[in-house]
């Protein structure tokens, strides 16, 4: 990884998603979250105060070590004992069916082969597992994903891999995932373009 990377990128997104409105989000995510978890993207721990006492470990993962860096000093303020791998999302080290509860928030937008992860994430959720799943996409607008897809290929290179147009509907069901809960919507004090979100909890 190069500077902007491992420096720039992880304080940018660190001081960008700590807002009061996306922290609204991530509770409402979380609240329901239970037992062996796995965080998909765990960026610089901003989920770590919004998770439930019913979770009774948390594994996380990121392949940026500049996230992780910034990441350690909300680890050592929390109550949950966490254990952090810095791998991809693509390829996950573990078992299968390994996790009671899989978490993404803000992450599956930046994951290059995004339909693998979530074939993983497949993989090592239990028969019985809930992946909860927090992302911005394409809307369901064709005038907005007319821009979204015009504004995507500069959107990747500032935002070191973030698409705007990934329509995780669509994506989630060819993973073979089948949604408990499925909310679209724009986020409060964000553009139609960059705040279109699929919000829900997806099963096997």
């Amino acid at each position: 990884m190069g500077f902007y990377s491992d420096v720039i990128i992880p304080i940018f997104f660190d001081k960008s998603m700590d807002k009061p409105q996306i922290h609204e989000g991530r509770k409402k995510t979380l609240e329901n979250v239970s037992g062996e978890v796995l965080e998909i993207g765990f960026g610089s721990g901003l989920n770590l105060p919004y998770y439930p006492d019913s979770v009774t470990s948390l594994t996380t993962i990121d392949k940026n070590p500049g996230m992780f860096r910034i990441a350690q000093e909300r680890i050592e303020q929390s109550n949950i004992k966490v254990e952090s791998k810095i791998v991809n999302g693509e390829e996950l080290p573990f078992e299968n069916q390994s996790f009671d509860s899989i978490v993404s928030t803000y992450t599956l937008c930046s994951i290059k082969n995004v339909d693998l992860a979530l074939k993983e994430i497949y993989r090592v959720l239990k028969p019985d597992g809930k992946f909860f799943f927090k992302e911005h996409g394409l809307s369901d607008d064709p005038k907005i994903q007319k821009w979204q897809n015009r504004i995507n290929p500069l959107q990747k290179i500032w935002a070191d891999g973030c698409n705007l147009n990934r329509d995780f509907r669509e994506l989630l069901d060819a993973a073979g995932f089948k949604f408990e809960e499925l909310r679209n919507y724009v986020m409060a004090e964000s553009s139609k373009t960059r705040g279109y979100m699929y919000d829900g909890i997806a099963v096997k």
